[in-house]
């Protein structure tokens, strides 16, 4: 069973709904993962979605975070983590039909300076990480999808400049590391650039820059991986880099990829 993939940012699903719409009119993703939904789950606008055929699973909270799955697919509930035990709606997961879990995260992004004993929100993303690694090295996922805003551009040509953005929040190689054992652990493929191997690539533009897309100073924060053992069915990964100059937009562009399975 074929299914094609998205994952966005979305910045206020409830603000931003008239995207979301044209998203799944005119890209029709089999399932969409939302993040920084930014409202509780019985404020999300499901009607339009529903018209379209498209079912809901999500974790909310008012004006921050949240986390939502659409899916055009039969798709059950599998639960969703606690992360550090703080009660944010930064997980949520659907299993399909045929057995592949989608895990979609929105990890915190840290702050502005890359110091814990300083930045509590830093430390906060840091152990965020470390707990996703314990997870993982304990209950080793299989045939599973994690998406989502990881908040963290780990490759020199994820970045605009890489020697300018070494001290810079999303980048660090504190971060990296961390990010890098997480993958380790659950034995994780980055299908984006399994596919795109080569070239700078964003998924992230400031709203700070006026004209975002001339000056091109991006970070790929959005990420989709697979597990190893389905790994090689994953491709077709694409950014739509042209939805960040829409109406109102958010500041990520959707990522897609596509699983033969």
């Amino acid at each position: 069973m074929p299914f094609t993939l998205c994952t966005w940012n979305i910045n206020s699903v409830r603000l931003r709904e008239p995207l979301v719409l044209k998203l799944l009119e005119e890209e029709a993703p089999d399932v969409l993962c939302l993040q920084e939904c930014k409202s509780p789950v019985d404020k999300i606008p499901t009607e339009n979605f529903a018209a379209l055929g498209y079912t809901l699973i999500a974790r909310g909270q008012k004006g921050y975070n949240g986390v939502a799955i659409l899916s055009r697919l039969p798709m059950e509930d599998a639960g969703h983590r606690d992360f550090c035990a703080k009660g944010d709606a930064r997980h949520v997961a659907g299993r399909l039909e045929n057995g592949v879990t989608i895990h979609n995260y929105y990890i915190p992004a840290g702050g502005d300076v890359a110091d814990r004993e300083v930045n509590d929100k830093f430390g906060h993303k840091l152990d965020f990480l470390t707990e996703m690694r314990d997870w993982f090295g304990a209950d080793k996922p299989e045939k599973s999808v994690l998406v989502g805003d990881l908040n963290i551009a780990p490759r020199e040509d994820d970045v605009w400049d890489h020697k300018k953005l070494l001290k810079v929040v999303s980048h660090t190689p504190v971060e990296v590391a961390h990010m890098a054992e997480v993958q380790e652990a659950g034995d994780w493929v980055d299908i984006t650039r399994q596919d795109i191997p080569e070239g700078k690539l964003y998924s992230w533009w400031s709203y700070r820059a006026k004209d975002w897309d001339g000056a091109d100073k991006g970070r790929r924060l959005d990420h989709i991986w697979a597990t190893s053992d389905i790994s090689a069915s994953g491709h077709s990964s694409r950014v739509l880099r042209a939805a960040r100059g829409w109406e109102r937009p958010s500041d990520h562009a959707p990522l897609f990829a596509t699983f033969d399975l």
